[in-house]
């Protein structure tokens, strides 16, 4: 039977427990949130939970209601081990394109945990500048503990940023599109012309018109 789009999968330690099988003693996950959006920060979150630990309901942030990323968020914060928060703005954006600005929110994710952590699983097939091993893992959010609680941490986090965001340059809607090209979006960028939180490189679409 087909699965329906917001099925939860069971997760596994699959990943996790292979680096500690391998002798590694500190094992984080890593994801970010905010590649795709015309404004605002990537946020990344890096997490080491307690081995084996089961948390009900963790997985992939993108399959979760915001109501439960919300009660999953704090949770995440009580029972990790250590968690860290961090962010590349957008003119670091824009001065090192999207993917070098999410490896650096990752990396400053994974350097500010209060554990140092000597292996790291990154979502995505991507891992660039970790000053300790890394593996990446595609689609780790939806197969790893660590990985899905640090996605759910940084997609919470940014949301919540959005909702600032949106106080302060109430004429674009972030509350609505959380800064992803959507016509509202990229229709108010036409008409008010782009904020300081937008990122130019984003906004090819003014180029064209």
């Amino acid at each position: 039977m087909a699965r329906t789009k917001r099925e939860i999968v069971p997760l596994t330690w699959e990943y996790e427990e292979g680096a500690y099988a391998r002798g590694f003693t500190a094992v984080c996950g890593c994801d970010e949130a905010g590649r795709g959006p015309l404004a605002g920060p990537v946020v990344a979150a890096a997490v080491i939970l307690p081995r084996g630990l089961e948390i009900p309901g963790l997985n992939d942030s993108k399959k979760l209601t915001e109501r439960r990323r919300e009660a999953l968020f704090d949770v995440i914060c009580t029972q990790a081990q250590a968690y860290a928060i961090a962010s590349a703005s957008p003119k670091e954006i824009d001065e090192i394109n999207i993917l070098n600005a999410s490896m650096l929110a990752m990396r400053r994710a994974v350097e500010a945990l209060s554990v140092s952590p000597d292996y790291a699983l990154i979502d995505g097939n991507t891992s660039r500048g970790f000053s300790i091993c890394t593996e990446c893992v595609v689609g780790g959010d939806a197969k790893s503990p660590s990985i899905a609680a640090a996605s759910i941490l940084a997609k919470v986090t940014r949301d919540r940023m959005c909702a600032d965001m949106d106080a302060e340059y109430p004429q674009y809607g972030f509350a609505a599109h959380k800064g992803y090209p959507t016509k509202a979006h990229m229709d108010a960028v036409r008409l008010h012309g782009p904020s300081p939180i937008h990122r130019t490189t984003f906004l090819k679409f003014l180029d064209k018109e």
